[in-house]
């Protein structure tokens, strides 16, 4: 199991992050994981099971969050132990953290949340691994401050991840020039392919996105250098219960990584 980020960037490879959106239940996150396994154990990409036990920021009221708090910890330990891999969730408040560390070995900050000092320095203090997301409307040079929080309050474990960021009121749009920018800071750069491909706000409150530019998205990153990729993943997106407009149907996943790993040897 991962004790830092050294332990992912193993090798010439980048690591990844994947896994549905939410978790929906047991069996669908154990599906799930065990291929994915499958994939990268084959093209030799350090793996981290990405599932959120809670889904805080929604666009309306009745939107799905959970199956509780305490039932999807246990469904991220469980893909952990049945399939050995490290398992990275999303915590929201600064009272979540101690919580969330006990199930996982990654705690994500969100991006709306990424500038909130109590929520770093609480995910700081739990010791495990700290996942910041870049605000959408942050400029890359500005999540130092972001990290530094972190690293002040006694944790050097540190990854930054590119999203998008804000263009108009309804898209993202990815400025390339964030990836090397972030890394002169001195920790990995992740890139958020899924959520980059948002469309937020849309009239009907649920937010929209553009899988079909997924692939794109992810080649420019790898091309770049990126350290690692970001990517929601599930079996059918059409009925997913967060985010499906935006994820990459699993049947697909294998395809891309191959492409992926072809394009990063060619570096």
């Amino acid at each position: 199991m991962i004790q830092s980020v050294a332990d992912l960037k193993r090798g010439d490879n980048f690591f990844l992050l994947a896994g549905p959106c939410v978790i929906e239940g047991e069996d669908m996150a154990l599906r799930i994981a065990e291929r994915v396994v499958k994939v990268t154990e084959r093209l030799n990409i350090p793996y981290v099971f990405k599932g959120s036990y809670r889904k805080a920021n929604r666009s309306r009221l009745d939107s799905f969050t959970g199956i509780g708090d305490e039932k999807a910890l246990k469904v991220l330990a469980k893909v952990r132990e049945t399939f050995g891999v490290p398992v990275v969730t999303d915590i929201h408040a600064a009272n979540e953290a101690q919580m969330a560390a006990e199930y996982v070995d990654v705690l994500q900050i969100p991006a709306f949340l990424c500038r909130q000092t109590d929520l770093l320095v609480a995910a700081a203090q739990t010791g495990k691994i700290v996942n910041i997301k870049k605000g959408q409307f942050l400029s890359p040079e500005a999540m130092r401050f972001a990290a530094d929080k972190v690293v002040e309050a006694g944790n050097n474990q540190v990854m930054l991840t590119e999203r998008g960021t804000t263009f108009g009121y309804q898209d993202l749009i990815v400025d390339y020039r964030g990836i090397p920018e972030m890394q002169s800071f001195g920790f990995p750069v992740i890139l958020d392919v899924t959520h980059s491909l948002q469309r937020p706000n849309q009239t009907s409150g649920v937010t929209g996105g553009m899988p079909q530019l997924i692939e794109t998205i992810a080649k420019a990153g790898v091309a770049v250098g990126v350290d690692g990729l970001f990517m929601e993943t599930h079996e059918d997106p059409s009925v997913a219960k967060s985010d499906g407009a935006n994820m990459l149907k699993l049947d697909l996943l294998e395809g891309l990584l191959e492409k992926l790993v072809r394009i990063r040897r060619s570096l």
